[in-house]
């Protein structure tokens, strides 16, 4: 059964979706751009708020892919307590040499989320050096959030075979990106490990809004339903 991601912005936004049971917290600032980061002092005080009861993810902002300010930006996050670090593989600079600077932190038990962007056209190939670097995991999001959802950029050929490379190389798969309440349906078919959502969790689903406990609550039920394939 595929998880529920929860993105949140502050200490009370993280207790408002431990309370409707998601199965990650996921840390990041939305007003900063796609993977925009939190600073590691809120970072600290929501993984103390969360106190273990729920899985922690963060991001470490939108970075070029050089793999100093990357591995920098990573290993400051990692001090922080979060159960996981989400890396965006944005277009250009250095992705090889990046993943093996990253090498030498998973080799500590970092655990390492790629995200790669639909909407920038990526290359799965770059799976298989994911997992020879030790990364724990990969996610597809999107980069620019008014472009429309992940099923809106990318076509269902190429998110099935996405989750099909990732679970093959036994690496965790999530799938996110201005996600509805009407992609669960279609997503849950290819059963990736969770699906992360932020838009249609806030008040009027603004992405940068207040999140809206009624909204959680919906969300939440609809992850929880049975697919059942014809």
């Amino acid at each position: 059964m595929s998880g529920l991601l929860a993105s949140v912005n502050s200490v009370e936004e993280a207790l408002l979706v431990l309370s409707a049971e998601v199965d990650i917290v996921d840390l990041k600032q939305p007003a900063l751009g796609a993977l925009g980061a939190l600073d590691v002092t809120t970072v600290k005080q929501i993984v103390a708020a969360i106190a273990g009861r729920c899985p922690v993810s963060a991001t470490i902002g939108d970075l070029p892919m050089q793999p100093e300010p990357v591995f920098s930006a990573v290993k400051a996050m990692a001090e922080t307590g979060v159960d996981y670090i989400k890396i965006g593989f944005f277009p250009g600079d250095d992705w090889q040499g990046t993943i093996q600077k990253l090498a030498s932190l998973t080799s500590q038990n970092h655990a390492l989320i790629a995200v790669l962007f639909a909407d920038t056209d990526p290359d799965f190939a770059v799976l298989s050096a994911l997992k020879t670097a030790a990364f724990k995991g990969v996610m597809l999001d999107t980069m620019n959030k008014q472009k429309g959802s992940l099923t809106q950029v990318m076509s269902k050929l190429a998110i099935a075979e996405f989750v099909k490379q990732a679970k093959a190389l036994e690496l965790l798969c999530g799938l996110a990106g201005s996600l509805r309440l009407s992609d669960i349906p279609e997503l849950l078919l290819y059963a990736p490990d969770y699906l992360g959502f932020r838009g249609a969790l806030c008040q009027e689903h603004v992405r940068v809004g207040q999140l809206n406990k009624q909204a959680v609550l919906q969300i939440k039920q609809a992850m929880n339903m049975r697919v059942i394939k014809s």
